[in-house]
């Protein structure tokens, strides 16, 4: 992997790209990064998995983005979509987050606001860290309280949609404030919508998957814009790993 820009590198190492997509120092409220990756025409999966989307490079980053992360959330579309389970870690990237003063494996936070979960799916029954679940007050009780029973820590916040503003603060009072957010395009939209966004890890893959992939954000529309600034580029094997963020 070389890095293209703002500071070229022949070879990007571990401990560059900790620097690279590292989180503020001080954070005083939520921090939140979203990762993807998309083809060039903007699509965020082909035949409805973004694995074919990836590649050795954007796995790199991607498991990265978990270890410097306090919390990974994660819409319940992708979930069920990508067949989600608990993170997984190694020695080695323990050992990374325990330096960084961080808990030894990062908690899966699923947004969802009607709870449609399976509580036997491997988000519950294959785990090391019993996933958060935020939802709204729509959400059946039933659902609500058979997700608890799973061992799911169940967060209500909102009415008819969830409330991600009040979740973050809720997750920040926790002292989970490094937010790594893995989509999918529902979630990416509405914290756009909410103004929510402080960094966007984009892969770009050298690949057209024409008409018919979902972006890698929708629905809400939003009033006006969110202006961006490029802050790094790193490249290998034709994949562009692209870094936009909130301008300081």
């Amino acid at each position: 992997m070389r890095m293209l820009w703002p500071t070229p590198l022949d070879e990007v190492t571990d401990e560059d790209l900790m620097r690279i997509y590292g989180y503020p120092p001080e954070i005083a409220t939520s921090w939140v990064q979203v990762n993807f990756v998309s083809s060039a025409d903007g699509a965020a999966t082909l035949d409805d998995r973004s694995e074919a989307l990836s590649h050795p490079a954007d796995k790199r980053i991607f498991l990265l983005g978990r270890d410097l992360a306090d919390v990974v959330m994660v819409g319940a579309g992708t979930v069920r979509a990508e067949g989600y389970r608990g993170a997984r870690t190694t020695s080695e990237r323990r050992e990374r987050r325990k330096s960084l003063g961080l808990s030894e494996i990062p908690p899966i936070v699923v947004v969802t606001a009607t709870a449609r979960l399976d509580p036997g799916c491997a988000l519950f029954t294959d785990t090391y860290v019993p996933p958060i679940i935020v939802t709204s007050e729509h959400a059946p009780r039933e659902r609500r309280d058979a997700l608890a029973a799973a061992g799911g820590e169940v967060l209500v916040v909102g009415e008819r949609m969830v409330d991600l503003p009040a979740a973050l603060t809720e997750l920040s009072r926790r002292g989970l404030k490094r937010v790594n957010c893995e989509g999918g395009p529902h979630l990416f939209g509405e914290l756009i919508a909410a103004d929510l966004v402080d960094q966007l890890c984009l892969t770009m893959a050298p690949l057209l998957a024409g008409g018919g992939a979902d972006r890698i954000a929708v629905g809400r529309t939003t009033s006006e814009s969110r202006r961006m600034e490029l802050a790094s580029i790193l490249y290998e094997d034709g994949f562009s790993m692209l870094r936009y963020r909130r301008p300081s």
